[in-house]
């Protein structure tokens, strides 16, 4: 059985490549599923992963209701496999950091595909853990898919 990663965009603010970004994904999943991080993380055991592209006020909902966080933020990941990103705040990111809009989704991708493969990012060395193999996978991805 394969797993499947299907990407769903539920905004109408902020205009992106998803056909470029579905092949992009699958690239990802390859490339971050030997990387597990802790023995019990779910990507290995989940069917698909499902990411949907939501407003800002939406993942802003689910931010509050879900994480007692309020105000929006890049992407929320669900350990049964649902990873939620807003393009608004990928956007805003990406002219801060100066890159593309596109690259910039792509990184919270493969950032979703991380937490389910049992990586942290709230304490300071697993942020750097986690960062450093987000772009390691990100690269082999650009390369592939570019």
């Amino acid at each position: 059985m394969s797993m499947e990663i299907t990407l769903y965009n539920r905004q109408r603010k902020v205009r992106f490549a998803l056909p470029w970004l579905r092949r992009l994904a699958a690239v990802a999943l390859d490339a971050a599923l030997p990387h597990r991080a802790r023995p019990d993380a779910p990507l290995p055991g989940l069917p698909e992963v499902e990411v949907t592209f939501v407003s800002d006020a939406a993942i802003a909902r689910v931010h509050r209701d879900f994480m007692g966080i309020p105000g929006a933020t890049d992407v929320i990941t669900f350990d049964h496999g649902e990873v939620i990103i807003s393009p608004e705040t990928a956007r805003s990111n990406a002219a801060r950091y100066g890159r593309p809009l596109d690259e910039e989704l792509a990184r919270y991708i493969v950032h979703g595909l991380l937490h389910l493969n049992g990586y942290e990012d709230k304490e300071p060395a697993d942020f750097a853990r986690m960062q450093q193999m987000q772009e390691q996978i990100l690269a082999q991805c650009l390369q592939k898919v570019r």
